[in-house]
């Protein structure tokens, strides 16, 4: 019964976000979009960067991009469960459905149960030219608009890894 309230809850806020969705967005179904937002979902635990990962990853999908994202790798090889290390040259490469660094589009379904917030950003999200993000080292990201400019971001990073690898020596 607790299951079917839940269940039903969500159906009700999914049928009115979608009814007041942005126009454009490049999702047919609300099912669609409850797959955007689950990877929104897991991406960040940060509220306000959901919107803004949600319209990043909507650039993405209108230019053709994959959309790269790293919990779609350890959702296609444990179904979520943690991977217990970094994620490996061999997991990023590995053909499964929801690696989405090795298929086009979307994932075949939700690889979580995303939130309200998840849900609205998938349906509202942000306006940005924005294509890239990585880690920033605090909880957030850094988002960036070129490649170029992301490589940086990276490389910034892979610094502060580095760093906080010493100071654990």
């Amino acid at each position: 019964a607790v299951l079917q309230r839940m269940m039903a809850a969500r159906d009700k806020l999914l049928a009115k976000l979608w009814a007041a969705r942005r126009p454009g967005l490049p999702y047919k179904t609300p099912e669609e979009a409850v797959t955007l937002a689950s990877i929104v979902e897991k991406e960040t635990a940060l509220v306000d960067e959901r919107p803004r990962i949600a319209g990043l990853f909507v650039n993405r999908l209108k230019k053709g991009m994959r959309l790269e994202s790293d919990p779609t790798i350890i959702y296609g090889l444990t179904r979520g469960r943690a991977l217990g290390h970094g994620i490996r040259q061999s997991e990023l490469a590995a053909r499964t459905p929801y690696n989405t660094y090795q298929i086009d589009g979307l994932p075949p379904t939700p690889i979580a149960n995303p939130g309200k917030d998840a849900l609205a950003a998938a349906l509202q999200p942000a306006d940005t030219q924005e294509l890239y993000f990585v880690a920033d080292g605090t909880g957030g990201h850094v988002f960036a608009n070129t490649f170029e400019e992301h490589q940086r971001n990276v490389q910034r990073w892979r610094q502060i890894e580095a760093q906080a690898r010493q100071g654990g020596r």
